[in-house]
């Protein structure tokens, strides 16, 4: 089967979008799958940067999507994001009498709203209702979020995608250096650095108890690394492969702050290295956490990080072997196709 998967967002940007297309991808094609990616990055395409995402770069030349999905003649279209080229492949596929499916990654109008308060979330909802309703089947992170969007949109075929992890390259060997000699337990934190992911909960817990490491990029990095500039407080930026696994090994805690991401793969990225979670009891966090488990959810961010250090790993790293792999999630996505 020839499977065209529509995104706005990818390489060269890193995020868990990106990477979930990817193993994704990676996974159907062992399974004898053609799949073709549709992104900004295809030759004819013209693209402007996003307002205050400067390097997300959308399409704006999109009648020339149809032209491209003719000249592909795929056999199923997955529409994974709600941008520019989702939007002109959703048209297309309607006047054409084509069918595609569709995934829901994140809470945009949340994001929205976040950045301007004046937004009103209901018409990020209705966007969000007009542009998946026609779509087949919509391809959701948990089944919190599932009954959260059903609420919103009312859409009758919503399927929980899981995701997974690479359990060899995240791995507790990995780590080389023993923190728990230290004198301050080293706390981690990899994703955007954007407004919506809510980095000064992390931030701001006290240099005096903890030293903390925030792995990425995005457009508040310059004002939170001068508002937070502290010795026990490092920004590397991003890091990838067996640099980012090394990260994820040697740190104490991963914290995960967001109150508004769907999932968030670096959560199980960091339990495969063994690395307990703490973070908010919301939509994400509250599906793939499990008190006692593999991490501590609380609304009050600190109790969770205190909680999370006592966690043995091993067992940590058990939970994430025995739920997660990318076949899995690959094989959910497959049987909507």
């Amino acid at each position: 089967m020839k499977v065209l998967i529509v995104t706005d967002s990818w390489h060269p940007l890193i995020n868990g979008v990106v990477r979930t297309l990817e193993h994704t991808g990676k996974e159907l094609e062992k399974k004898g799958h053609e799949v073709i990616f549709l992104s900004p990055q295809w030759p004819g395409l013209k693209t402007f940067p996003l307002i205050t995402y400067s390097e997300i770069r959308l399409p704006w030349n999109n009648w020339e999507v149809g032209r491209i999905i003719k000249k592909l003649k795929p056999d199923a279209i997955h529409v994974a994001t709600e941008g520019t080229l989702g939007v002109a492949t959703k048209i297309f596929c309607h006047f054409n009498k084509m069918h595609y499916s569709s995934s829901y990654h994140t809470k945009t109008p949340e994001y929205i709203k976040s950045r301007y308060p004046w937004f009103n979330v209901a018409w990020g909802y209705w966007y969000m209702k007009w542009l998946h309703k026609t779509s087949k089947a919509v391809l959701v992170t948990t089944p919190s979020m599932k009954e959260e969007l059903f609420k919103r949109i009312r859409h009758k075929n919503l399927v929980v995608w899981g995701r997974g992890v690479d359990l060899e390259l995240f791995h507790p060997s990995k780590r080389t250096i023993d923190y728990h000699s230290q004198s301050l337990p080293l706390l981690l934190y990899v994703g955007r650095i954007s407004i919506e992911k809510n980095l000064e909960a992390f931030l701001s817990l006290p240099n005096t108890l903890y030293r903390k490491i925030v792995v990425g990029d995005g457009p508040a990095r310059l004002h939170l690394e001068k508002k937070y500039n502290h010795p026990n407080t490092l920004f590397l930026g991003y890091k990838t492969g067996e640099e980012l696994a090394r990260v994820y090994a040697n740190s104490d805690v991963f914290v995960f702050p967001s109150m508004t991401d769907t999932f968030g793969i670096v959560m199980i990225e960091a339990n495969a290295s063994g690395i307990p979670v703490a973070a908010f009891p919301v939509t994400g966090p509250k599906d793939f956490v499990k008190d006692g488990v593999n991490g501590y959810l609380d609304d009050k961010l600190y109790i969770a990080v205190e909680k999370a250090i006592q966690l043995n790993r091993k067992s940590v790293r058990d939970f994430v072997e025995k739920n997660y792999s990318w076949e899995k999630a690959a094989t959910i996505f497959e049987s909507i196709l």
